[in-house]
Parts: structure tokens; C-alpha cells; sequence
């Protein structure tokens, strides 16, 4: 007799039971634009099973060894490609290193969602898209513009890279266990012919310290960086991170590095 897989809490755990959310997560994907398909956290399969018909393309990575163990029986005629990792400590360089049309998938737990979100951004160059669950609140703070108040680090990293769009809003009923917050499923797609012409080291650096003090105008931010006085009278120093636009901080942190270099 098959095992159940028991939500762990410290894992994050809140397994989708519905099968229409299931259903609509995996039809807004456009299948013919990438050539691997990589869900994380799949849990019990309740998006896996409906993506048994690209499973050629579909490697599953999941750090829970009972879910692993279920997932193995569940779907022991598909034979999948089920990998026992941490996403989060997964080489996908190494274990990806020319593959540039990856799609990432998952019901993602709250408690590393934004650490999978950065993971996939450092990759961009192999993940060219990625639909994923959210707590509500961050994926509003991800598709924020400026001059909002949830505009923040996850904002600015993540639209560098990708354009970015809610799809649907999601109810904690359709959980177990229920959630205690709403959550939205969101969609990147990598910005075509995307080039960023500054150093992305520093570019993290200047956003990074922007929003650590996000109420303080960005000259009194970068101070840390030992800008030079003469290039801190440019008018762009005098505003808060908030009014920045992607393109500024690009436009910033190349002002600095051509100044320094």
C-alpha cells in the first residue's frame, strides 16, 4: 500500500488540492518555448500529473525523501526524472551548461520563495522562464513599479531580467494545510534581446544598499562605496530608491563604475 506524504512545517509545506488550479498553472504555459522543464517542490504530483505528456523535458528536484519516495511510486510507469536535492544548493551551471530555454515550475514554499526566485535570476542565462506560486504580498512586491511602496529588491533584480505578470490570484482553501495568507501564481518571461550594460556585481551592490535605507536619498545610501563628491552632485543622487526606475539604476551604477574605473 502506497504511503501519504504527511505537510512538513519546517519544509514549508502546503500541498495543492485542487485540481483546477493544478490544471490552469500548467495551460498557461507556452510549451514550445523551452526545451527543459524543471519543477520544483512537486510534493504529491499535483502539478507533475499534468505534465506527463512533456516528461522527456520534465527533471523534478525535491529535497523532502518521503515526497521522493511517494513521487517514485506514484508515477513509477512514467519513469521521471526525480532528483533528491536542495534547488537551492542544486549546480545548474554544471549540470545545465548550454541549455538557455529552461522553464522553471513549482508550488514554491513561502519560506524560500524568494530565495528560489534569486537562484533562477542568477541562472537567466539558462532559465528563460518561470510560473510559480507566491504568497500574494511577494508577488506584488516582484511586479511593483516605482514610486510604490512594495518596489523594492525583488522588484528591481527581478525585472532586470524578466517581464513580469500576475496571472491569477489564489484562495487558501484550495491548500492543505490552509495557508494563513492569499497567494498569486506569477509568470517571467526573459526580456528578448536582453543586454545590461554595467557591471551586475556592483549593479547588486548599489540596489542592495539603496533599499537598506530605503526613506534616505541614494547618495547618503552609497556612501559605503566611496563615491567620489563630484560624481554625487549628479540630480539623481538626490532621490529616494523608490523613484528609480529599472533603467536608472542601470544608468547609477554605470555613472559610478565610469567615474571609479
Amino acid at each position: 500500500m502506497q504511503r501519504d506524504v504527511n505537510p512538513k512545517k519546517f519544509l514549508g509545506q502546503h500541498f495543492l488540492i485542487d485540481d483546477n488550479i493544478s490544471k490552469k498553472i500548467v495551460e498557461a504555459i507556452n510549451f514550445k518555448k523551452f526545451k527543459k522543464i524543471i519543477e520544483i517542490g512537486p510534493g504529491k504530483g499535483a502539478l507533475t500529473k499534468h505534465l506527463l505528456h512533456i516528461k522527456d523535458m520534465l527533471t523534478l528536484i525535491e529535497v523532502d525523501k518521503e515526497s521522493v519516495e511517494f513521487l517514485n511510486s506514484e508515477f513509477q510507469k512514467e519513469k521521471l526524472n526525480i532528483v533528491e536535492a536542495d534547488f537551492l544548493k542544486f549546480n545548474m551551471e554544471s549540470t545545465y551548461p548550454s541549455e538557455k530555454d529552461i522553464l522553471i515550475i513549482g508550488n514554491f514554499p513561502y519560506n524560500i520563495s524568494s530565495q528560489i526566485l534569486f537562484k533562477s535570476i542568477d541562472n537567466y542565462k539558462s532559465v528563460s522562464g518561470l510560473i510559480g506560486m507566491f504568497q500574494k504580498e511577494v508577488a506584488e512586491r516582484i511586479i511593483s513599479k516605482n514610486n510604490c511602496k512594495q518596489y523594492g529588491i525583488l522588484s528591481v533584480k527581478t525585472q532586470l531580467f524578466y517581464d513580469t505578470k500576475i496571472l491569477f490570484n489564489v484562495s487558501p482553501n484550495v491548500f492543505f494545510p490552509k495557508p494563513k495568507v492569499d497567494s498569486a501564481v506569477i509568470s517571467l518571461t526573459r526580456k528578448k534581446n536582453l543586454t545590461i550594460d554595467c557591471d551586475l556585481d556592483l549593479l547588486d551592490k548599489v540596489i542592495k544598499l539603496s533599499f537598506q535605507q530605503r526613506r534616505k536619498k541614494i547618495k547618503n545610501s552609497l556612501k559605503r562605496l566611496d563615491i567620489q563628491e563630484n560624481i554625487l552632485e549628479d540630480s539623481i543622487f538626490e532621490l529616494r530608491p523608490e523613484q528609480l526606475t529599472i533603467e536608472e539604476f542601470v544608468k547609477l551604477t554605470k555613472k559610478i563604475s565610469d567615474e571609479t574605473i
